[in-house]
């Protein structure tokens, strides 16, 4: 039973004083009388504690903004650009002035329909992580496709990434990015990253399969480092 429902019972029902039950209970007497007159306007619904949470959220998201991260991931989408949380928070900051988390972002998003389910994952124990044991034992290399966006807005330029990067600490050897990545630029920073760091004992180019010219490149970088 709850406590207000013994307080009540024991003022309406056992007519007991207002100021004795409060001492039985060790309450204030204004608490015990606010109770008492609540049951008599709401009936058995006095029994229940009311809800503490505020009518309103003081810190709640206006509703122009949620229509504005709305209007912002539609019409980023359709111009083909990334409109995740990161970037509609940018446009919100420096086009429209107003400071949203990026996690408020994705709430809102999730809310409107805007962001399609991924399918359960993999749980992290079925991944075997390679990971060489000394430095300088592997040097692995890769390249990404990233389009720039630039400083008004407008779709930039698609560039390429070429990355070296140890695999024994992740270090990053070597970020350069690039019109288009080409054998050469590929054997330019090797051998860039090979006088800041020295010589890999072996390689792992299995980022450039799919591209013979660059596998040939990484085949003569192979070499270097073989002789």
């Amino acid at each position: 039973m709850s406590q207000a429902r013994l307080v009540i019972t024991a003022v309406v029902l056992e007519g007991r004083s207002q100021a004795e039950v409060a001492r039985s209970y060790g309450l204030s007497r204004s608490w015990v009388s606010r109770l008492v007159k609540r049951y008599g306007i709401e009936g058995k619904a006095a029994f229940t504690a009311r809800s503490k949470r505020p009518n309103t959220l003081a810190n709640a998201t206006p509703h122009e903004v949620v229509e504005l991260i709305v209007a912002l991931r539609r019409t980023l989408s359709a111009q083909g650009l990334d409109g995740g949380s990161a970037t509609i928070s940018w446009h919100l900051t420096h086009h429209h002035g107003v400071t949203v988390a990026e996690s408020t972002i994705m709430r809102h998003l999730r809310a409107a329909g805007l962001v399609t389910p991924q399918p359960k994952k993999r749980p992290r124990t079925s991944y075997i992580r390679f990971e060489a044991d000394q430095p300088n034992e592997t040097w692995q290399s890769d390249f990404t496709h990233f389009r720039l966006t630039n400083v008004d807005g407008t779709v930039g330029e698609d560039v390429e990434i070429l990355s070296w990067i140890d695999d024994h600490s992740r270090l990053a050897l070597s970020i350069t990015a690039h019109t288009r990545v080409a054998g050469a630029m590929v054997r330019a920073t090797f051998r860039k990253a090979v006088q800041n760091y020295g010589i890999p004992a072996s390689m792992n180019h299995t980022g450039f399969d799919g591209d013979s010219q660059l596998v040939s490149s990484i085949s003569e970088v192979s070499l270097i480092v073989a002789s």
